[in-house]
Parts: C-alpha cells; structure tokens; sequence
C-alpha cells in the first residue's frame, strides 16, 4: 500500500490532513502524521480509517528515519531549519519531500543528489511562498504569450483577521506561526524601483509603508519583505525595472509596530535575567534613558517614541498591557518572547472567529504601444478559528502537490519551487473548487 508522511500536526495542518485522508480513502493509500504530540496528530487524524497518529521526536534520527522509511512521501510542515535533516533522510531513503518554508541554500544544494536518485523535492509549496509563486507565472506567461512586456510587478500577501472578527484596536489575530510574526522583517528588504536597488533595514522597514486597495474591503497597508529581487530570474522578470514583495497588514498596524521596534520589544538577541519577576510595567521602564524622568512611564515612553501620549499607537500599546504592573511570568526571556507570549494571549482567534487571507498582485505591461495595469486580487475568508483560511491556503496546494506525485504526473526531479506550468497549472486549477479565485481588473494607464 501506497502511504504519505505527513511531519508536524500544528495550526497549518488541518487543511492538509483532511485533503490527504480523503484521497487516500479513494486510492487506497495510507497516512501516518507525526508529532511531538501524538494526542494532536490523533485529533487530526480523527479516527480515519486510513490514517494514523505517530510519535515523533525530529531531533531523534533513528526514530525519524524509522518513521520515514514507511512512506512513498514526506511533507514536511516542521520549521525550517528542521527540513534539512528531514532531506538528508529522504535523499537516503529515496522518498519525495514537499515543504511549504522558503528553500534555502543548503537545500538547494542538494539538487543533484536528488535528481540522481530521480527525487521531488518541492519547497514553497504552500500560501506565500507557493500559491504567490503559481498565480504569478500563470499570469506572467500569459501575458508574455500576448506580446506584452512587463514593467512592473508588486506582489502582496497577508494573513488577517475578517472584519466580522475583528475586535481588537490592531486589527490583527493570529493565523499562523506567532514567532514568525514577532520577528518578521528582520534583517534588510531589498526590491528594485525605477531600475534603481532599494534597501530598507528593519528599523525603518514598518516607517517605510505602502497603502493598496481591496476591492470591497477599502485600504490597507503593506511592507516590503525579504529579498525581492530572489524572483526576477525565477519569474523570467530578469530584465524587470520595478519589482517588490511585500506583507499587508491592515490600517495603523505598521505605526503600532515599529514602536514596538523603537522601544526594542522585538529583540529576541538577549535573556533578560529574572524577567519571570517583574512586570511589563518595570520592563518598559528599563527601557527608559536616564534623562527622561518626568511624568508617567506611559508618558515618558510616548515622549521617547515621538508619539502623543493619546495617540492611536500609544492605544495600541496599552491594549496590550504593556503599562500594567503585572508579572511577567516568564523566566530568562528575550524582549521577543515575552512579546510573543504576551501577544499570543492578546491576538489569539477566539472559537467561531474568521481569519481572512489577501493576496495581490499588480502588474504593468506594455502591449501594442499601450501602457496597461492588471490588478488581480484573492480574498478568501476561514470557516471558523480552526478551519482558517490560512490551514487551507498552506495545506491544500501541498495536498494537491502530493496527489499529483503519488499519481506519477510530476517530472520535475531536483530541487524546485512551484514555478513550472506541469505544478501551477493543475494546482490551480483544482484550488478553484475550494474558492480560490482571482478577481482581475485591468485599465489603460497610457500617459
């Protein structure tokens, strides 16, 4: 019998589980879902007659190579430092390994091994990066088959909360990964405007915003985020004068977070000793320079972020509890995990609450000595705080992916991401019977 690994059974899964046990039971397959904790993977399994729940401890290799060698397929929904221990295995075992993380250099320098032994290894097959990648080079190429050469291309993508449950003043829940959210934009964004490098470090990154329109939904912001200019050649843009990747958050959001930044709570560099012992009073008062002394530590902290002490950001920060003299409860901790732990209480999806995934991309094109702008947007809201939008969009394109190996219709051998028409194509095209619909409007912009 046929069987899929799938590793880790957290908040991204679900989707995914129910895809993989549904068609397992029309082939006749079988599916093991390996977790650190085996009652989360049984829940997920929900007694399926086709699946079962694991044991897995990654860090253990006998046991994960064990676990591995039972499968035809492995999907990988571990974080992604962990996935290259997880490759090594299947390049030995000679098992195909879909993941939805970024690939990295390492693993992509396990390419020819792979291809030798006539392995799939796809990475960034989930919502962004994966469903980006595939909705971008199905309307790439379709516009190049008309003629049309593009000029621009700014793709964004964000995982919110819908407006039905939205109930707090950050316009933000959780949907995903809430350490990724903490320490998103770390590091240096990089993107290409008017055939010029653009570079924004992190301390201006969430300063440096961008607002786009959904249609029906009114305005939002975006941030530029990693390295853009990794696609140009990916995409066949090489030549492209504008390009940009970015993250959408909604209103007011990016203000409130890059005080997070000034202040330094997304610091996860340093243990901050006996912070289990005092309050996110005492912690934002540390903070303080020595030569702001006068009035409150909520007003020293505004005066000291260049904010009014009544602003919509210094709101924000109250809500969050970050003046209360409360404990932190957290013993040795980085400024980032004591946010993120404060945050994960603050911005948890409560039962019955919908998450709300945007994705867009905007493009612009010369055709026929005509200057055109093509907007094509996908809002897709969850069903409730377990069947997310964001569970569906990460889990159900790897799901497909998996169908697609398993049946043998996938010759792309070596390492990849979901670039190529033989993925995208029929990718895309099931995901439309789960709702996954691009709204396109297009408009001459000649001058």
């Amino acid at each position: 019998m046929k069987s899929i690994l799938i590793i880790g059974a957290g908040r991204s899964s679900t989707a995914l589980i129910n895809y993989v046990l549904k068609v397992a039971k029309e082939r006749g397959w079988f599916v093991f879902v390996g977790d650190a904790d085996p009652g989360l993977a049984e829940k997920k399994i929900n007694k399926h007659p086709n699946g079962r729940a694991l044991w897995l401890d990654v860090t253990k290799s006998n046991d994960r190579k064990d676990i591995i060698g039972r499968a035809d397929v492995v999907v990988s929904l571990l974080p992604a430092h962990l996935h290259l221990e997880v490759a090594h295995d299947c390049i030995k075992l000679k098992k195909h390994l879909i993941t939805a993380s970024y690939v990295s250099q390492e693993m992509y320098r396990l390419g020819d091994e792979a291809r030798n032994r006539e392995l799939i290894f796809m990475g960034e097959m989930g919502l962004d990066p994966g469903i980006d990648h595939m909705s971008a080079m199905q309307k790439i190429n379709e516009i190049k088959s008309m003629g049309g050469k593009i000029t621009s291309f700014i793709s964004n993508t964000g995982g919110l909360v819908a407006p039905e449950s939205d109930t707090n003043p950050w316009h933000y829940k959780f949907s995903w990964n809430p350490r990724n959210v903490v320490l998103s934009g770390q590091g240096t964004a990089q993107y290409l405007e008017n055939d010029k490098l653009k570079f924004i470090p992190y301390n201006r990154l969430f300063q440096e915003y961008r607002t786009l329109e959904v249609p029906g939904y009114g305005e939002y912001e975006y941030y530029a985020n990693r390295d853009s200019l990794l696609y140009r050649e990916v995409y066949g843009l090489d030549k492209i004068p504008n390009i940009l990747r970015g993250t959408i958050r909604a209103r007011g959001f990016c203000d409130a977070w890059h005080a997070l930044i000034k202040i330094g709570l997304t610091d996860a560099s340093f243990p901050i000793l006996d912070s289990g012992n005092i309050t996110y009073h005492e912690l934002m008062e540390a903070y303080l320079p020595s030569n702001n002394i006068s009035g409150s530590v909520k007003e020293r902290i505004a005066r000291m972020i260049d904010e009014d002490v009544d602003s919509d950001v210094m709101k924000k920060l109250e809500w969050l509890g970050l003046f209360r003299k409360k404990k932190i409860k957290l013993p040795n901790a980085s400024p980032a995990l004591i946010l993120e732990n404060l945050l994960l209480d603050k911005w948890k999806l409560s039962p019955g609450d919908k998450d709300m995934i945007v994705m867009q991309h905007q493009f612009e094109y010369e055709l026929g000595g005509r200057q055109k702008q093509l907007t094509s947007t996908l809002v897709m809201k969850g069903d409730d705080n377990t069947n997310t939008a964001m569970s569906k969009l990460v889990g159900l394109p790897m799901g497909i992916f998996v169908r697609l190996v398993m049946d043998g219709k996938i010759n792309s051998k070596g390492v990849n991401i979901p670039v190529m028409r033989e993925v995208y194509e029929p990718v895309l095209e099931e995901l439309k019977e789960y709702g996954v619909n691009f709204i396109e409007e297009e408009k001459d912009i000649t001058a």
